[in-house]
């Protein structure tokens, strides 16, 4: 097995500008926010003065959780697009800090265009606003999207129009049991992302923590996975090792065909930030 560093590369509407005391700055088209950011513990190189005076929107956490925005500039809209390739995704400022898009996944949606075809079935767990979804269907692929918030199945569906595709297969469910109907009913996939948050609430408010349900998450994985399809997995749950990963992985799959790997981004200031760990079965 192998352990790396794989980074993610911004692209013409998504930019992070630079990172440091608990925050970062990001541009998201012609809209730049300042958020927080507990993996930047170093000193930004850009003092924060000159960030307040190029943001847009910074937000400033009341709780663990949530929090509010405050505006830095006036009018300007508090939600917007913005491209990826050909596709569209629509943001807006959340009291929970997000603006409907992961960009440190962009490496992970690259590897999922190159794998899939129209002859391909693929499978999103913990599906979100439906990026990975969106770049499947962009190749034709047979897409189950999956999530157990009913937002962010409204909020997929708003993107999938944006971005003028047509005919994914929406499913609110809580993932876990999801998949292990799948299982059940012997459904097979080219390709499978999850993208599991740290802890979470299901449908019907189960809660749960990823580290109790990591292996059985990779053991369904590898009863849906076809012997020559692909899966990609991010962990943010700083309790869970690239060891724990590499460990719980080796018990379903064959050590060959596992990459271990931390997610980083380089900010345009040269500032390295860490986004999680994952695996790749490929």
């Amino acid at each position: 097995m192998d352990n790396i560093r794989i980074y993610t590369q911004g692209w013409g509407d998504y930019e992070l500008i630079d990172a440091g005391g608990g925050k970062k700055l990001e541009r998201w088209g012609e809209i730049i926010t300042i958020r927080p950011e507990v993996q930047a513990y170093f000193k930004s190189e850009i003092p924060f003065k000159e960030w307040e005076q190029k943001a847009h929107f910074e937000f400033i956490l009341k709780n663990g959780q949530t929090g509010s925005w405050k505006k830095l500039k006036p009018n300007f809209s508090e939600n917007w697009n913005i491209s990826y390739h050909s596709l569209q995704f629509h943001l807006e400022l959340t009291k929970f800090k997000h603006v409907g898009l992961f960009p440190e996944q962009a490496i992970n949606w690259e590897l999922i265009h190159s794998k899939l075809n129209s002859n391909s079935k693929f499978l999103n767990l913990f599906a979100y606003t439906g990026a990975a979804s969106l770049i499947a269907r962009s190749t034709g692929a047979e897409t189950i999207h999956v999530d157990s918030v009913k937002q962010l199945i409204s909020w997929a569906k708003k993107n999938q129009e944006l971005s003028s595709l047509e005919n994914t297969k929406w499913v609110h469910e809580d993932a876990l049991k999801f998949a292990e109907r799948e299982v059940k009913r012997g459904n097979k996939y080219h390709g499978i992302i999850m993208d599991p948050p740290a802890w979470g609430i299901g449908a019907k408010g189960e809660k749960w923590k990823l580290e109790d349900k990591l292996e059985l998450l990779i053991s369904y994985a590898k009863n849906l996975l076809m012997p020559d399809g692909f899966l990609i997995l991010n962990t943010y749950s700083p309790t869970i090792s690239t060891k724990d990963i590499q460990r719980l992985a080796s018990k379903h799959f064959d050590s060959q065909k596992i990459h271990v790997f931390e997610l980083w981004m380089k900010t345009t200031t040269g500032k390295e930030l860490y986004y999680g760990n994952g695996i790749r079965i490929a």
